[in-house]
């Protein structure tokens, strides 16, 4: 028993200079004007260092069980919607020369290589484009159907307007 206590009287007296110099910290200015931090002071100028007391209190947290928490990175899915600001549902559209002008909205804001697709009567109007305003010209008198569609990158739709009833009305002179 005698031998296990010198044993660890020896361990300590071996270690405790160790611990003791760790608990400090010199800093000084170096000649570009950075602070420098050192665990022994800058040799040759002992004077212009200065020592900091550090505190080496080591906390042992025990183990604690993860497997209740949901660690893994969540997919934030935005919602989008597109919608039809002009012209009105049931509108009147008088223009001689065939033109309607289609102009949306999207939300939230329009993400690159996102495209807007227009469905005019049921069918594909055009080429998808990264704008929500559309022309048409020479578009014959009476009623049609319009929707928009928004497309992402991989072209597939992700939202699409409300369809909207339009009505042209072109002047005939027999």
């Amino acid at each position: 028993m005698f031998r296990y206590a010198l044993l660890f009287a020896l361990l300590f007296a071996a270690i405790a200079p160790l611990v003791d110099a760790a608990d400090k910290v010199y800093v000084w200015r170096n000649e570009n004007g950075d602070l420098v931090f050192s665990d022994s002071p800058k040799p040759g100028a002992e004077e212009v260092a200065e020592e900091i007391e550090v505190n080496n209190k080591q906390t042992i947290i025990s183990s604690v069980d993860t497997s209740v928490l949901d660690i893994s990175p969540r997919v934030v899915e935005e919602e989008y919607q597109v919608e039809i600001s002009q012209p009105e549902d049931h509108a009147t559209i008088r223009d001689n020369s065939g033109s309607i002008y289609i102009s949306g909205r999207v939300a939230p804001v329009f993400k690159r290589g996102f495209s807007v697709r227009l469905i005019f009567n049921g069918e594909v109007y055009g080429e998808p484009q990264t704008r929500s305003v559309f022309i048409l010209r020479d578009v014959d008198r009476g009623e049609h159907k319009i929707k928009l569609e928004l497309l992402n990158n991989q072209g597939k739709v992700i939202a699409s307007s409300k369809e909207r009833t339009v009505y042209l009305h072109r002047a005939r002179v027999n």
